[in-house]
Parts: C-alpha cells; sequence; structure tokens
C-alpha cells in the first residue's frame, strides 16, 4: 500500500516537473517576500511563565508594585568621586532624559534626583526628613555637602549609590506598550533609544553610562546577531566546499545548497504568515534548518549519482532515488519535527516560538530537499564517469 502511494506520487511529480517546480518558484517569491517583511521580535513577558501561579501574581498586582521588567542606569564619574557640579549636572539630565522615553513608567522612575527619594532622622524635636536632593539644591561645595549628609542619613549607599561614591543609578520599570502608539512595546527601539539619548549624549568628559535590564540585554542581543549574517555566509562556503569534494560536480553542490537556502526562506516566510518575528534568541534556528537541509540534499544526490553510474539516465535516477529516500528522509524529518514541537509543553513564550519556528523550518526540508532536489536535477545531464569520481 506505502509503495503504491509513493510511486504514485513520483508518478505525477515527474510527469508534471515544469508545473511542480513553478508552484515551488511562485511559493519562494511569495515567502520570500514575507520573510524580507519579518522583525526582530522581543518582549518580557515572553521570557517568563505566564501561566506558573507566582507568575499570576506577578501580573495581577504588576500595576500597584511595578514590574520585574526594568531598566538601571548608572553614571560613574572616572575620578571615583562624584561630588562635582559636573556629575550631578551629567546625572540630572540622564534622570530627565530616561523620565521622558516613551514606554518608561514614569511613577516608577528611581534616583536621587526623585522627590520619593527622601532621609529621615532623629532631632530634638522628634523626627525631621526631606528629599534627598531638596528644591533649593544648588552645585556648590555646601549645597554638595548637603546633599551627602542626605544620602546618607537615606540609607540608600550600596542601592542608588556605590559604596565608594564613584557612580549613582536612575532605576526605572517599563511598561507592555507604548503609550504613543498603544502598540507593544518595541524592545529593540526602546534598546537603541537608551544608547542613543543616553550613552551616546551624556557618556563624555570622564562620565560613563552603564546599563542594564532586559530591554538592554535583547537590543545587544538583536545588535550582535547582524553580526551572524557573516557567519552563515562563511558557513554556506564552507559547505558548498565540503559538498564539491564529495561530489566533484557544481551542480551537485550547488542544487542541494540552493534547496536548503529556499528552505530557510520558506520557514522565515512562514514565521510572518502565523504572525510571529524572529526573536534574538532564535537567531541560529536558520543555521539549524540550513545543515539539516544540506544534509538530506548530500543523501539525495548520492543516491542518484549511485544510479547513474549504474547506466540509469539523470531522469530516471532522480525518481529511482526520490522513490527509495522520500519515506526514510520523510520519517527522520518529520521525528525532527515532533522532537521540536515537544518543546511547546514548556510553558515560556521564546521556548515556544523557537520550538514552533525549528519544527516550520524542518518540516519544509521534506519539500525541498526531498521533492525539489530530485525533480531539478532530474533536468542535468550527470555523465556516469563523473558520478563514478564522486
Amino acid at each position: 500500500m506505502l509503495d503504491r502511494l509513493v510511486n504514485g506520487i513520483e508518478s505525477f511529480l515527474f510527469r508534471n516537473r515544469i508545473g511542480v517546480i513553478l508552484l515551488f518558484a511562485l511559493t519562494t517569491v511569495f515567502l520570500g517576500f514575507q520573510a524580507s517583511q519579518l522583525k526582530m521580535d522581543a518582549a518580557f513577558v515572553k521570557n517568563i511563565p505566564l501561566h506558573h501561579p507566582y507568575m499570576q501574581t506577578y501580573l495581577k498586582h504588576q500595576k500597584q508594585f511595578g514590574g520585574a521588567n526594568s531598566i538601571m542606569v548608572a553614571v560613574e564619574d572616572s575620578s571615583g568621586n562624584i561630588f562635582n557640579p559636573a556629575f550631578f549636572d551629567t546625572f540630572k539630565n540622564v534622570h530627565d532624559q530616561l523620565f521622558f522615553i516613551p514606554g518608561v513608567e514614569r511613577s516608577q522612575v528611581k534616583s536621587l534626583f526623585s522627590p520619593s527619594t527622601r532621609f529621615t532622622e532623629v532631632v530634638e524635636d522628634g523626627f525631621a526628613g526631606g528629599p534627598v536632593i531638596p528644591a533649593d539644591f544648588s552645585t556648590t561645595e555646601a549645597g554638595l555637602e548637603r546633599v551627602r549628609g542626605n544620602i546618607e542619613k537615606a540609607g540608600i549607599v550600596g542601592r542608588l549609590v556605590a559604596e565608594d561614591y564613584s557612580a549613582a543609578m536612575v532605576t526605572a520599570q517599563l511598561m507592555d506598550f507604548d503609550p504613543q502608539t498603544g502598540e507593544p512595546l518595541d524592545t529593540l527601539a526602546f534598546a537603541a533609544q537608551l544608547e542613543e539619548q543616553l550613552r551616546g549624549q551624556f557618556e563624555k568628559d570622564g562620565i560613563k553610562i552603564h546599563i542594564i535590564g532586559f530591554a538592554k540585554m535583547a537590543g545587544d542581543v538583536a545588535d550582535g546577531a547582524k553580526g551572524v549574517l557573516l557567519f552563515f555566509l562563511i558557513a554556506i562556503l564552507v559547505t558548498a566546499l565540503m559538498v564539491y569534494l564529495f561530489s566533484r560536480s557544481m551542480v551537485l553542490t550547488l542544487l542541494p545548497l540552493v534547496c536548503s537556502l529556499i528552505a530557510v526562506v520558506w520557514q522565515l516566510g512562514l514565521l510572518t504568515v502565523v504572525g510571529f518575528g524572529l526573536d534574538p534568541m532564535s537567531i541560529l534556528v536558520p543555521f539549524l534548518v540550513f545543515a539539516i537541509g544540506v544534509s538530506h540534499g548530500v543523501q539525495m544526490i548520492n543516491a542518484i549519482r549511485k544510479r547513474v553510474a549504474d547506466g540509469l539516465s539523470t531522469k530516471v535516477a532522480a525518481a529511482s532515488a526520490f522513490r527509495s529516500l522520500l519515506v526514510p528522509g520523510g520519517v527522520a524529518l518529520l521525528s525532527d519535527t515532533i522532537g521540536f514541537m515537544t518543546l511547546l509543553a514548556i510553558d515560556i513564550g521564546i521556548i515556544r516560538e523557537l520550538a514552533i519556528s525549528a519544527s516550520l523550518g524542518v518540516a519544509v526540508i521534506i519539500l525541498t530537499n526531498l521533492i525539489l532536489l530530485p525533480l531539478v536535477i532530474s533536468f542535468f545531464q550527470i555523465k556516469a564517469a563523473k558520478a563514478n569520481a564522486v
């Protein structure tokens, strides 16, 4: 029964080679366009198990107590002493700039300049207190000494101020959406704003800016991911060299690589179709898809060249190789797909998206490397002498 089905598929595909290849070409153009619309996507909530009871409690009280998606900006004075006019002028500017960046929960911005940063002390009449930096603060020697005393009374050394007084910090909570557009907060764009509007403007003249937080980490990963393209090109060249040394044929080298790259294009395009973006943490999935595709492509060309060496024409050899590898190759790729889909059981958004991305990529290899590849090879004439040299 299975043999009859495989023979029927082989007969249909190889009788309609041009039509099937044209359909693949049109699909590749469409999914290639969709892949060009793919955007990097990073969100804090994708990194936590939202249905866990602890996370449910966190989400319930997030507005009252602030979220865990925070940004910390440390402003350091290279001289090792923050009590100078230049530092406090810059620190005030950093506080104000961060306060007004869209996506920051302004009520949760905290630093020495926040009205909520207060000190208390025991005096003769009981208790006294006020903001660490008073409203009439000026960067005179007396004003700076007064702030130093308030900092010590507030007990914030080691939290908002470094223990050696070499730096001070601004902390802020982030919203889940952009208040200007109402759309979910673009974490990567926010990270770029931090670099441009904070580090770019204020890191100079002995002042250093240090930024940590999920948004900054995601932005750094995304920036680093751009360099992955260079490694991808190097990987393709190395793979092409290895395949050529195996096949001794430019045709049998290029076609598996092209079909594997088509699988990558399809995978990225399908992500856009299903409404996903490419998470920075999933940037290596296209490498995985390409590697698996080349592996199955080499199996296919090896089967074809052996049949050509036995005296069959390229078309007949391609059809025979297709029949022999469709079931075992398809089962292997489906097993890989199911293996990746088991990751869907993990209640973390970024892991689930990785599972879907990898599953889509491995699944389309069935079409591009087990069907398209032998169909395209059947149009080429592979000489038996060259096949014997493989």
